[in-house]
């Protein structure tokens, strides 16, 4: 098995046909990350050949190496890349991938060390303060520059525009100044975390409509952000090409100049559905369980206010040297992680068989995105092990249903 958190060797993961096949030879006391590379490809084709631009895959939903090479290795030449170290990660791994900027607020110096070492001419701002850093600190003009927009829609189940984005007014200025500075200006924004609307981008698109003819001037591009949801229990998610088409009639609305740009920023969509997380079940008492990774580990998204996330499980029994889905009467139970905070405890029960019990195993589906990327290391625990499940027919928890 393989751990992951060096970028300097393309890591070869081990490989099992199936999740009943890693843990009937393993029985793992850890929790592994379980990577379906096929679930990874077919997500970037979907995007690759539907949306209608570049699409940047959003780093900070999961950065784990074996997801990176599958998405270039599919095509994806382009990235959101919110740090520094994001940028640095890329720029290494892939010469030839372009790096956009897409944090409206930077650290000293990274703006610099950005254009100047890894050659990013892609930034995004909301803020003339912003706009006056990247400018001193990278000497230059061949820059697009993003001003971010704040589009209250409604739609998405995480907001994003409480923390950046500016109103329509500065952001009509904001735009001019741009050109009037001799860069490329671009618009941006983002409609919120796991839109389950589609319609939301229209709303959105509308609001740009307005600000790029008030601004006057000819965009190099347009950014619709992210927001693709995963289709997690208890929440409808439309289907993906029915954002493309929302997307598609809504920037043909705005009448663009031929030669604009549209990107998106798919984070959640291109990583949730292609890693399961294989637990173990350390203990039970009545209708409560104990497993080996918890709210400090791969499930803090769980605990966003609103955020409805829950992720569909499925049980395993070593017998005989053999793992076996366990099938009968479901019941619902309350799951605790390995940490010694009574914090730790996931907030909606999880149905899985009454005759659960210690030893068992419990694959957690649809946890690609923000687990790997958010895991912590309190009290000791951090989930760091991969490996690959190789039988394209061997599908996770969540898709196997759909």
């Amino acid at each position: 098995m393989q751990h992951l958190d060096s970028n300097s060797v393309k890591p070869s993961l081990s490989a099992f046909a199936s999740t009943a096949e890693l843990i009937a030879r393993r029985e793992p006391a850890e929790p592994i990350y379980c990577f379906h590379r096929h679930v990874a490809h077919r997500n970037a084709k979907a995007f690759l050949e539907g949306f209608p631009g570049d699409v940047l895959y959003a780093v900070k939903a999961n950065p784990a190496l074996p997801l990176l090479d599958t998405l270039y290795q599919a095509g994806v030449r382009h990235f959101d890349t919110a740090s520094l170290p994001e940028i640095k990660k890329i720029k290494e791994r892939f010469a030839d991938a372009r790096c956009y900027f897409m944090a409206p607020v930077r650290f000293k110096g990274a703006s610099a060390a950005a254009y100047k070492t890894y050659g990013v001419r892609d930034f995004v701002l909301d803020s003339d303060e912003e706009l006056e850093k990247i400018l001193s600190e990278t000497g230059a003009r061949d820059l697009t520059l993003y001003v971010r927009l704040k589009t209250d829609v409604g739609g998405a189940i995480l907001e994003l525009n409480s923390k950046f984005g500016t109103y329509e007014t500065d952001a009509v200025r904001l735009l001019k100044r741009v050109a009037e500075l001799g860069c490329r200006p671009a618009l941006a924004f983002h409609v919120g975390s796991l839109c389950l609307d589609a319609d939301a981008f229209s709303r959105a698109l509308a609001i740009c409509k307005n600000v790029i003819s008030l601004a006057g001037v000819n965009i190099a591009a347009l950014d619709v952000g992210g927001g693709f949801p995963a289709r997690y229990p208890g929440s409808y998610a439309p289907p993906l090409p029915s954002f493309f088409e929302a997307i598609k009639k809504g920037a043909k609305s705005l009448s663009l100049p031929k030669e604009t740009r549209l990107v998106c920023e798919p984070g959640r969509g291109l990583s949730a559905d292609c890693i399961s997380l294989v637990t173990n079940v350390i203990g039970r008492r009545g209708d409560r369980i104990y497993i080996n990774d918890g709210i400090y580990g791969s499930f803090s998204e769980m605990m966003i206010p609103n955020s409805r996330i829950m992720y569909p499980a499925r049980a395993y029994r070593v017998e005989n040297g053999k793992a076996r889905p366990l099938s009968g009467e479901l019941r619902p139970f309350i799951a605790y992680g390995p940490t010694c905070d009574s914090l730790d405890m996931l907030p909606s029960s999880i149905d899985l068989p009454s005759d659960l019990k210690l030893g068992d195993f419990v694959e957690f589906g649809l946890i690609g995105a923000y687990s790997y990327s958010n895991r912590t290391e309190f009290n000791g625990f951090y989930p760091e092990t991969m490996v690959e499940i190789t039988d394209p027919a061997v599908l996770p928890p969540g898709l196997a249903e759909v």
